[in-house]
């Protein structure tokens, strides 16, 4: 029964997922860029973690908004990625030590957004009447 019903609804359940990861994202890039939701001053724009909130910012909008979904997650994974070698990984192995379990969820969560992309409701498919990619 519970395989039935989540069957019947995986793809407003989906939605729901695409839509949370992508404005949490987009919240990580404001709070870089402009300072939003934080006490600390924005980012220098032209600085890795400039660079950082651009990709947040912009990908995490696009994520929720579903245009260009499967590129944008794909490269938001990949700034995970690094965000975890770079930062977290320095300071040990060991995600919930490191306070890297974030990045690693992010990572998942974007590898997800890439194999499914935008499904059934996003701008692109609106605007062109297809996911391009």
């Amino acid at each position: 029964m519970m395989e039935q019903l989540i069957s019947k609804f995986s793809d407003y359940l989906y939605f729901i997922f695409r839509v949370f990861v992508g404005l949490l994202f987009f919240q990580h890039g404001a709070q870089k860029l402009f300072g939003w939701f934080s006490e600390r001053p924005p980012a220098e724009l032209f600085s890795l973690m400039g660079l950082a909130g651009v990709v947040e910012f912009a990908g995490g909008l696009a994520i929720a908004l579903g245009l260009f979904t499967r590129p944008v997650a794909l490269i938001c994974a990949i700034q995970m990625l690094f965000a975890y070698f770079m930062v977290h990984a320095s300071k040990g192995l060991i995600p919930i030590v490191n306070k890297g379990e974030l990045a690693l969820l992010y990572f998942a969560a974007f590898l997800v957004i890439t194999a499914y992309g935008a499904k059934k409701w996003g701008i692109e498919k609106l605007l062109l009447k297809k996911e391009l990619f």
